[in-house]
């Protein structure tokens, strides 16, 4: 097995869980440096209350061949930040990859209810936790990125940009926010070109994370059995395709021609040919444009 990124440094900022995991274990898998950082720590839980940690991710990217480094941080305090990227200097030297997946914002969003109907200080703590996290990461952590050219920054979000563009994403507050993740990727591609560094606005499709499998009631081994709850369940995918993706584009030496650009991992997939661990390739965005928007009945024949 090639480990295409021995010797490349990484950082995903929200890597306790879901997306942001298997981000950091996938860029392990292909050899990187993975610096995992999140609020959630064994030595103590965020506001979210899970179990997961930011060890746990460590961990697993050193057992897929990786070396993993767990960093307590909090992505809204720019001297924690700081503090950080000053420390992935001090270690390594470089940075390769920067990934913003921080996020956390679930909980306080009131779905499908006018702006009259929402509570003010859960939005605007949405758009700091899905926003201003990924901007003070970047002020930070950019100058160090594009030391060395070939730089990749991942901005994570939810819908791609033509998808976001066309529809209402359940929320004032949560369309805001997915909206503006992609197009920060955008002007990163704009402010980093001169210094040959790309960045991409990657959107996963409906990912199976530890909360999705427990809100249906499954695990990833039975989680066919979630469609009795929601039959269109059966184009979602695992955490692991989207880090598939990002590692895809981190091994690619021509990543630059997706910079600036907003697209999906079931459409990277058809690229670089990587599959989710069932072998499949779900292409989750365009099946629910055509079949779930379209209110058809629940098929994923094609899709996946």
């Amino acid at each position: 097995m090639t480990k295409p990124l021995i010797g490349k440094v990484a950082l995903v900022a929200g890597a306790t869980r879901g997306a942001g995991r298997q981000i950091a274990v996938q860029l392990g898998a292909a050899g990187a440096t993975v610096y995992a950082t999140g609020r959630s720590s064994r030595a103590g839980r965020s506001e979210l209350d899970r179990p997961e940690t930011i060890e746990e991710t460590a961990e697993l990217v050193t057992a897929a061949g990786g070396t993993g480094i767990p960093v307590r941080v909090d992505h809204l305090v720019p001297d924690e930040v700081r503090d950080l990227v000053a420390r992935i200097d001090a270690e390594q030297g470089r940075l390769d990859v920067l990934v913003n997946d921080v996020w956390g914002a679930d909980p306080l969003i009131t779905w499908e209810k006018p702006v009259w109907e929402q509570p003010l200080d859960a939005g605007f703590r949405t758009l700091r936790l899905a926003v201003d996290t990924h901007v003070i990461t970047s002020h930070f952590a950019l100058p160090l990125l594009i030391r060395h050219p070939g730089g990749l920054v991942v901005e994570i979000g939810d819908g791609t940009k033509a998808y976001n563009d066309e529809n209402y994403r359940l929320s004032v507050f949560y369309d805001l926010a997915k909206t503006s993740v992609n197009r920060l990727a955008f002007d990163w591609a704009h402010e980093l070109r001169p210094y040959g560094a790309t960045a991409v606005a990657l959107t996963p499709g409906w990912i199976r994370s530890e909360a999705m499998l427990e809100h249906f009631g499954v695990t990833e081994a039975n989680w066919r059995d979630g469609a009795a709850k929601d039959p269109h369940f059966l184009i979602s995918e695992t955490p692991a395709f989207v880090g598939r993706a990002v590692a895809a584009l981190a091994a690619d030496p021509d990543r630059a021609r997706w910079s600036g650009r907003s697209v999906s991992a079931g459409e990277l997939a058809q690229v670089y040919g990587f599959t989710d661990v069932d072998g499949s390739q779900p292409d989750a965005f365009r099946y629910i444009s055509e079949v779930v928007d379209a209110g058809r009945p629940a098929d994923v024949t094609g899709y996946r």
